[in-house]
């Protein structure tokens, strides 16, 4: 999947999680572990490892509690 594919898909979900009460970057990693396949998972890791241009704070917080 192109990066910015990938940053799209990361912060929708981060901005519909923000909205919600609760801890925000639990409430997303836990989304991302149960409906991303795990070659997206490693792509985001690879994606913040090298900068993590774009994305929104809870989605990059989440990232790193995969």
């Amino acid at each position: 999947m192109s990066p910015e594919k990938m940053v799209m898909m990361a912060n929708q979900i981060a901005t519909f999680f923000d909205s919600q009460p609760g801890d925000a970057p639990d409430k997303i990693a836990d989304h991302l572990r149960d409906f991303w396949e795990p070659r997206m998972r490693a792509q985001l890791l690879t994606y913040l490892e090298t900068g993590g241009k774009g994305l929104k704070p809870s989605a990059e917080e989440a990232a790193r509690r995969l």
